[in-house]
């Protein structure tokens, strides 16, 4: 592996490439995982390699952490972008891990935005883990349970890394003034300043410091001050919010906002997320999954709109396209509310798990050949549509052991409330059929 942390960097290094930890103790944050005894740490001293993804915000660690991992273990470093790499890419880092194997060494492959691989990218490398040839790591901002397909997240180990606290910003920003000029010094106003804007992302920290650096020299300002901060960032100086339990945290409260029927809340969760960078699109997934779990039949236009508008952003982008979402937010927020679909689907989902696997009743088997229809598939079974009303009273399609269900409870709101009214018919209709004597 090149030498990336070699004693003397050249002057015209990234003040953040400078500042990279060379080993465990130097990573500012993280000690949920890094302190004695604590997962990662243990991956250390363990002696033996293991996949595993780091999941956490920009700037909190995840690409020293591979880099260390392969110092540690003496391997050879490969890395690779989702946002510019493709399975040519990927098969040019597999031939790369056979010659190090052929030699001796082993590989880390190390997949910075792996949540940007679609399926096929990521099945390109799954055999290449799967017989050892390397170890990967991959480092993502989004969930893996969506964002990574199953067969490599259950082959690799989760680490969840945590934006950095204030006070761990503030340890890292004067190392980052140290090693960018030690003689120019922070007025405390200005310290809050950087920590605030940072928002828990150090590289983003160690940036600003660098171009405040530059920016104090050529002015011959010493201290900097919070008024120097102003005038010297030529960028919208707000709190930055994405990634980590902030991100997590506002989609749940654009998510229960939509539950409780209040637009303007919605709307300004909505726009708190765009406005932290967050992807269109990943919120767009989330209003599909609130259309079906919080409104449901009650309303199905919901579903129908929310997928619209999914498409409309596809096709016009942002900012054109941020506005049919923000029409989906506000339709889904005023739709009338009801989770009788998803409290059904959990039942029964619970049931099956319990329940085990039951044969397929006899009347409704499939019989598409002599050999079928001779065996008694689909004996008895009636035809609903040439019953009365196109219902076939008293009929059974539960397997023969399961009694009546009625785990569907439809309210008695928006749609559902007609649907729950015929349902209190066709139920009727049923028992009449069933009574004895029929």
């Amino acid at each position: 592996m090149d030498d990336l942390f070699a004693d003397q960097a050249p002057v015209n290094v990234p003040l953040a490439e400078r500042l990279r930890p060379r080993t465990l103790d130097e990573i500012v944050g993280q000690r949920h995982l890094l302190d004695p005894g604590k997962p990662l740490r243990l991956a250390f001293a363990s002696g033996k390699l293991h996949s595993m993804i780091l999941w956490g915000p920009p700037g909190v660690g995840k690409t020293t952490l591979a880099r260390l991992m392969a110092d540690a273990f003496d391997a050879s470093f490969v890395a690779l972008s989702a946002v510019f790499s493709g399975v040519k890419d990927i098969r040019e880092a597999v031939h790369k891990a056979e010659a190090e194997q052929a030699r001796g060494r082993h590989t880390i492959l190390f997949v910075d935005e792996v949540h940007r691989f679609n399926k096929a990218q990521q099945d390109a490398f799954l055999p290449f883990v799967e017989q050892g040839l390397v170890t990967f790591i991959g480092a993502t901002t989004e969930n893996p349970s969506f964002e990574v397909n199953a067969a490599l997240l259950s082959r690799a180990a989760v680490y969840v890394l945590k934006p950095l606290a204030d006070d761990e910003l503030k340890q890292l920003l004067e190392r980052a003034r140290v090693e960018a000029d030690p003689e120019l010094a922070f007025a405390d106003e200005a310290i809050e300043r950087l920590v605030g804007f940072a928002d828990g992302d150090g590289r983003r920290l160690i940036g600003l410091v660098e171009q405040l650096v530059t920016a104090a020299r050529t002015a011959g300002v010493n201290p900097v001050g919070a008024d120097f901060i102003d005038q010297a960032l030529s960028r919208n100086l707000r709190r930055f919010d994405k990634g980590g339990d902030a991100f997590y945290d506002q989609i749940s409260a654009l998510h229960k906002s939509v539950r409780g029927s209040d637009p303007d809340a919605a709307l300004y969760w909505f726009c708190r997320m765009l406005d932290g960078g967050a992807d269109p699109l990943y919120i767009a997934r989330r209003l599909v999954r609130m259309a079906s779990e919080d409104i449901g039949l009650a309303d199905p236009r919901a579903l129908e709109m929310t997928l619209q508008a999914c498409a409309a952003y596809e096709r016009l982008g942002s900012p054109e396209g941020e506005l049919a979402l923000a029409q989906a937010v506000v339709f889904l927020a005023c739709a009338a509310k009801s989770n009788a679909v998803y409290t059904a689907y959990k039942a029964v989902r619970r049931f099956i798990e319990q329940d085990g696997s039951r044969p397929v009743p006899m009347h409704l088997r499939n019989a598409p050949t002599k050999l079928m229809k001779s065996l008694g598939h689909g004996d008895g079974y009636r035809y609903a549509h040439d019953e009365a009303d196109g219902y076939a009273a008293g009929e059974r399609y539960l397997p023969d052991e399961v009694a009546a269900q009625h785990w569907y409870a439809p309210t008695d709101r928006g749609m559902e409330a007609k649907i729950r009214e015929k349902l209190e018919r066709l139920r009727a209709l049923d028992a009449q059929a069933r009574a004895p004597g029929k």
